[in-house]
């Protein structure tokens, strides 16, 4: 991968730019005015662009930039903040004070509506296996900034880190953390879903497996949550008992552990 600037550069740009590729142990290049096209037909390399507001991957195999977003975790926390239901909330039943892991964390949407409601004396912590996915949505976590106060404090709250949840697992204490949520790049295709569209390229498509769901029980507390398409095989597979929801294309499955 190639690290580079946004066309119209400074010299503090240029700088952080070059932090950047030493931090990833990849290539920086100056831009002088040439299209990231270009840098790609050089290279043969995607190319990471630093610019004043984000940073963005081109991929040579990805037509549309890749870039963090909060995606629909916007609209759900203003409904949140209205007082209305959403269902990772309620299938999670998160509450202040209570701590998740997120071992699938995409572009942050559910850790972030997860930081928001156990607050400030709870805790969240996000796993990404990619390594770039992880830079840029641990970095647009710390700098994305909204109209919406309660939604940058939880933002900024969360703990990303770059590992694969297994051996993340591996190293947890036993019931050390209230709730383990995953949510796998899904078999079935969602034809709707544009917010994960752009990092399908990125993702790691590792299943979840029941070696994996043992591990979660030994470390969560209360419940293990598995988000998953309708017509997903896996709640069975896994043991999860379903939440079914009509008319949804994909449903959440819990394994309840508090009276086990």
């Amino acid at each position: 991968m190639i690290v580079t600037t946004a066309g119209r550069t400074n010299e503090k740009l240029k700088k952080l730019a070059s932090n950047i590729a030493i931090d990833l142990n990849e290539e920086y290049i100056p831009r002088q005015k040439v299209s990231i096209q270009s840098i790609q037909q050089l290279t043969k390399e995607d190319v990471l662009v630093v610019g004043k507001n984000r940073i963005e991957l081109y991929m040579v195999s990805h037509n549309e930039p890749i870039f963090f977003h909060p995606n629909s975790s916007m609209f759900r926390i203003k409904r949140l903040l209205q007082g209305t239901y959403d269902p990772f909330v309620e299938a999670c039943k998160l509450d202040e004070g209570m701590t998740l892991l997120d071992c699938t964390v995409g572009l942050g949407s559910d850790s972030i509506i997860a930081s928001y409601k156990v607050g400030h004396t709870g805790s969240v912590i996000s796993i990404e296996a990619n390594q770039i996915l992880a830079y840029l949505v641990q970095t647009g976590l710390k700098t994305w900034e909204t109209d919406i106060p309660e939604m940058n404090d939880a933002m900024r709250r969360i703990t990303l880190l770059h590992s694969n949840f297994q051996d993340y697992l591996k190293q947890c204490p036993s019931k050390s953390v209230d709730v383990i949520y995953f949510d796998p790049m899904f078999e079935e295709e969602l034809k709707h879903s544009q917010g994960i569209s752009g990092i399908k390229a990125l993702a790691i498509y590792d299943t979840v497996t029941k070696h994996d769901i043992e591990e979660a029980v030994r470390v969560a507390r209360k419940r293990i949550v598995l988000k998953d398409h309708w017509k997903s095989e896996r709640f069975d597979m896994l043991g999860f008992k379903p939440i079914r929801r009509k008319t949804a294309s994909f449903h959440y499955g819990v394994i309840e552990l508090e009276n086990k």
